[in-house]
């Protein structure tokens, strides 16, 4: 019977190490919501190209207005262990002013501009012409704190937004639109969690100096500062990993007790009652 107590308290205690499981744990799903995430205002304008991209943060919802044929472009930041969903809505004109459909389109780019493809979501949509709005969605694989050099995966850096319609009708290029840009993150850090870390994000324009400089010289504003999430980059060094191997070892050590326990009991001679 003390076995059986030993062995059950360590179940019980490795339970309560384990906590319970998230339902983001269990399960993925692979559907998107189509309406921009957050409600804080961001920008109202967008860039033309990746250099003069409008910045804007995960939560925030982004604002353009623009014609029908313009490229627009917005880049926001996404860390270590984050997996980003990219949802943007397009409000066209009048369908009394639209000659025929249209396809709009999201594309989303890396710090070094290498397109990331979406795991889910609805990219590219063709809208007919009486649609009022196109609602778009692109969730991107989670973010690794390193790769490999030939691998494509997503690093912690800038990301950058690139909205266009990739086709219509002649007659309806230049026709105004307005957009609406929002970004979600979801936290997937031990899943992908890596050994180890980039020496800087990979944000434009940036050097390793620029890291250097903002961990020796507090308030001087660089460039992968200025382009850093609310709470600041992450070291890549702390995933939710580690409390799984240390919630490992804990249980490997009860269960080396319980068997200690399990083998000391039944290695005990029998007593044999004393002769009458």
């Amino acid at each position: 019977m003390r076995t059986v107590r030993t062995l059950v308290t360590a179940a019980l205690a490795g339970a309560a190490l384990l906590g319970p499981v998230s339902p983001t744990a269990l399960a993925d799903s692979p559907s998107a919501s189509a309406s921009p995430g957050g409600d804080t205002a961001g920008p109202t304008e967008a860039g033309t190209t990746f250099r003069t991209a409008a910045r804007f943060l995960p939560g925030q919802q982004a604002t353009a207005e623009g014609s029908s044929g313009d490229y627009l472009y917005w880049v926001f930041p996404a860390d270590t262990g984050q997996r980003p969903t990219v949802n943007a809505s397009v409000t066209l004109p009048d369908a009394a002013l639209r000659r025929g459909p249209a396809t709009w389109r999201i594309d989303v780019y890396d710090g070094l501009r290498r397109r990331q493809p979406c795991m889910y979501g609805v990219q590219s949509r063709t809208a007919a012409k009486e649609t009022a709005t196109v609602e778009l969605a692109c969730v991107l694989r989670p973010v690794r704190a390193s790769a490999d050099a030939w691998a494509n995966d997503p690093l912690p850096g800038s990301y950058y937004v690139r909205l266009t319609v990739s086709a219509l009708p002649d007659e309806d290029l230049g026709q105004p639109f307005t957009a609406r840009i929002g970004v979600t993150t979801l936290d997937r850090s031990g899943a992908h969690a890596t050994d180890g870390s980039l020496a800087a994000p990979l944000v434009p324009g940036a050097t390793t100096a620029d890291l250097a400089e903002v961990e020796t010289e507090a308030g001087r504003t660089t460039a992968v500062e200025a382009a850093a999430p609310e709470d600041g980059w992450s070291s890549g060094w702390w995933s939710d990993r580690w409390l799984w191997t240390g919630a490992g070892a804990v249980l490997a050590a009860l269960a080396g007790i319980g068997g200690y326990a399990l083998t000391r009991g039944s290695g005990r001679p029998s007593r044999v009652p004393p002769a009458v």
